[in-house]
């Protein structure tokens, strides 16, 4: 318990996180909504911060897992910022989904000042966090990425450098377009077996034994036959997500003809309504 840390940011994903490192090591919180951080105290060892200013000059390690590139900006740059309150030498890790540009430019700002940069956006959803088995993609110098395993071992069951910083971030990229094909692919394929007459649970008991298995057929095909989609990870989420993927595309000249049509689809579920819905529900975009 000797390692001082703060992690920044207690929603879905971070709060899970944030109780599996106090566990390990001495753990401050920050959010921007006070209660949710009275709330995870209420549940997990540690302190509050109310403000930037109040880091600690023995902090080793700052985590932030916040909204997207503008929360980034706000929340680690100018006067007020997370960087210009942190001891030379701090290492920063950030988990947030957000653009390789970004990671570049915060890591940039933190390099001037004597501060580490890794950036490490994660996979796996809640339940993932909950249970300490995210996947955690990183980018940054090799004597950052390894000071880093110390800290994300404790809710991660796999963590990989792809390279320099920015490379953390194009490999949750690669995850999200991997996953909105996957999607939509479940989605026609239990639409269909329900359009033919089919039993659906019967038809995924057996596919879900071949080739087209998935963790999203595995994860996901009871609550999308039975109509439920309150869980997971909302649309709106992945909307951000494929964004991001879509315009760094458009920056190195990748096709993504796929992931723009999922995209245009999770745009149809939201038009129902479905903002929050888990981003299975593609299958209810079908049977409208």
């Amino acid at each position: 318990m000797s390692k001082k840390i703060l992690f920044i940011g207690l929603g879905v994903m971070g709060y899970h996180m944030a109780g599996h490192l106090s566990k390990q090591f001495h753990t401050l919180v920050y959010n921007r909504t006070a209660s949710k951080a009275e709330h995870w105290l209420e549940a997990y060892q540690g302190q509050s911060l109310s403000e930037f200013s109040e880091i600690p000059d023995d902090i080793d390690c700052v985590m932030t897992c916040i909204g997207d590139d503008n929360d980034l900006r706000d929340m680690y740059l100018g006067d007020r910022g997370i960087l210009a309150n942190l001891p030379y030498g701090t290492l920063v890790i950030d988990h947030t989904t957000a653009s390789a540009g970004v990671a570049r430019e915060l890591n940039e700002c933190a390099s001037n000042l004597g501060v580490a940069f890794v950036d490490a956006p994660v996979s796996g959803g809640e339940q993932g966090a909950i249970n300490g088995q995210l996947t955690v993609m990183c980018g940054g110098e090799i004597q950052d990425y390894e000071r880093a395993e110390t800290y994300i071992q404790a809710y991660a069951k796999s963590c990989k450098r792809l390279g320099e910083v920015g490379s953390g971030q194009l490999t949750k990229m690669c995850n999200q377009i991997a996953i909105a094909g996957l999607v939509q692919g479940l989605s026609e394929s239990v639409y269909f077996a329900q359009k033919a007459g089919l039993d659906p649970q019967a038809v995924i008991d057996v596919i879900s034994k071949g080739a087209a298995q998935s963790w999203q057929m595995d994860n996901r095909h009871k609550t999308m036959i039975s109509d439920e989609y309150e869980h997971g990870f909302a649309v709106d989420w992945m909307r951000k997500d494929l964004g991001i993927c879509l315009e760094e595309g458009r920056r190195v000249q990748a096709k993504l003809p796929v992931t723009a049509l999922v995209d245009q689809f999770y745009a149809d579920v939201q038009d129902l309504g479905g903002h929050r819905w888990d981003t299975s529900s593609l299958l209810k975009r079908l049977q409208k």
